[in-house]
């Protein structure tokens, strides 16, 4: 018998094991085949909501937030890009010299969401930040990875100089940090069980089998 499985994966496009878990996620379904199916729905986080437009250096930023040392932070980025390897995305660590405020581009996912274009252009985000070292807020860039996804890059350009969406974000937002969504990612599934950051292949894969027979 095949299950249907609801899935809000909560993350924000700045975060590295956001990236690593929609991916180990992805490949834990392609595992399981069609005994599962699921709806998919990527809900807002922002790490860093009070960000500047033009971003903060990233080892000064991690310095000041987490009081990482360059070794520490040089260790992690190691981690990161070993596990990226494993689920199939390219960490190029080197490239990721600054963080950036992302409210723009959970903006234009929540309008993605109506367009049935959400998962590829969460995807594209991920890349441009954390494979190829662009800025997930700069405008241009979004209207690039919106048009490379078959998003409308017209209407993507009226939301981003409007303020269109934005209350929706912050709603859902609010929602997640008051039902105790402090860290990302936060994979809910069916609105009651929670797995909690970016899991393995397999753990993802044991969960959603296990809850797919409680269902």
């Amino acid at each position: 018998m095949t299950s249907r499985l609801k899935i809000d994966f909560v993350s924000d496009v700045s975060c590295p094991w956001c990236a690593i878990g929609l991916n180990a996620l992805e490949r834990a379904l392609a595992q399981i085949g069609p005994e599962i199916e699921t709806d998919l729905y990527f809900q807002p986080f922002e790490l860093n909501p009070q960000m500047v437009p033009e971003g903060q250096d990233i080892g000064e930023h991690l310095a000041q937030k987490y009081g990482s040392t360059p070794e520490q932070s040089a260790k992690n980025r190691e981690g990161i890009r070993a596990r990226g390897e494993e689920v199939g995305f390219v960490f190029n660590m080197d490239k990721r010299g600054r963080i950036y405020n992302t409210f723009d581009a959970h903006r234009l996912l929540h309008w993605a969401g109506e367009e049935g274009k959400q998962r590829e252009l969460k995807h594209a985000l991920f890349k441009a930040y954390f494979t190829d070292g662009q800025n997930p807020g700069d405008h241009a860039l979004l209207l690039r990875v919106a048009g490379e996804v078959g998003l409308d890059t017209e209407r993507a350009r009226a939301i981003l100089a409007s303020d269109e969406f934005a209350s929706d974000v912050r709603q859902a937002e609010l929602f997640y940090q008051q039902n105790g969504i402090h860290a990302v990612p936060a994979v809910i599934i069916n609105d009651r069980h929670l797995i909690q950051g970016g899991q393995p292949v397999e753990v993802f894969e044991q969960a959603l089998r296990q809850i797919a027979a409680g269902a």
